[in-house]
């Protein structure tokens, strides 16, 4: 707890066995409150590894619902707990939950309402293993949504998000995609809110056991993110009437 807010870590898991523990371990205890792991009907043991590390909210779906499906069960019940402040931690180990306590005050005395870990602020992507390509990739959308969107991030892209109650429950995050485009149309929608969107700088790492999306996926993806971008500039400009905006 921090400033008597209630902090919930919530892990969107997929075949995240190998890599669960040591993600777990680095969670700083003395401020989070409570873990939720959602197992998006993985083919290995994430779930058992769960509850083996005493994870006491562990859920698993019995259909493999995408990563904004899984989300989406993360978020709604991170609030049933009563959480204050949500935040989500990939259980692959490419972001280190050391950053939680750094995320989590700039909620917790009001300076922003989302924070966001940037892996491109500093050296850190390239010196983790981000591939070139995908790193060029990272770069050229975000320029593009920032014009598109108004804000000025240094990436989009990143898993480790951390939002106040007040920011989750204002946005329509349910009525987005259950893929992986999820993660940027919530961020359009909390822009599109007026809320500002702070960032730390995070290193990440790459590896074999680390998840990652394949070439055509990662193509899906950007078209996707260019398509959000483009309708919330024609939201604002009021020539839709989307309801993920509502």
């Amino acid at each position: 707890m921090i400033n008597d807010k209630k902090v919930v870590v919530v892990m969107p898991a997929y075949n995240a066995s190998k890599t669960l523990e040591k993600t777990y371990n680095e969670i700083p205890f003395d401020l989070v409150d409570e873990v939720v792991i959602v197992d998006d009907c993985s083919n290995d043991d994430t779930s058992e590894k769960a509850k083996a590390l005493g994870i006491s909210h562990v859920i698993r779906h019995e259909k493999n619902t995408g990563y904004g499906g899984n989300q989406k069960t993360c978020y709604n019940y991170a609030l049933e707990l009563g959480a204050d402040i949500v935040i989500m931690v990939h259980p692959d180990y490419q972001y280190t939950p050391k950053l939680i306590p750094s995320m989590c005050y700039l909620i917790a005395n009001d300076v922003y309402q989302v924070v966001l870990g940037s892996r491109i602020l500093g050296t850190g992507a390239l010196k983790g293993g981000m591939p070139l390509h995908k790193y060029i990739a990272n770069r050229i959308l975000t320029l593009t949504q920032n014009i598109l969107t108004g804000a000025k991030l240094s990436e989009y892209h990143t898993g480790y998000r951390a939002f106040s109650k007040e920011a989750i429950q204002a946005v329509n995050f349910n009525d987005n995609s259950d893929n992986f485009v999820f993660d940027n149309q919530m961020l359009s929608q909390v822009i599109f809110k007026g809320y500002e969107i702070g960032e730390v700088s995070c290193p990440t790492k790459y590896f074999e056991d680390a998840s990652s999306i394949n070439l055509k996926n990662s193509f899906i993806y950007g078209l996707g993110v260019l398509k959000v971008s483009l309708q919330h500039k024609l939201q604002k400009w009021g020539m839709l009437d989307l309801p993920m905006y509502k």
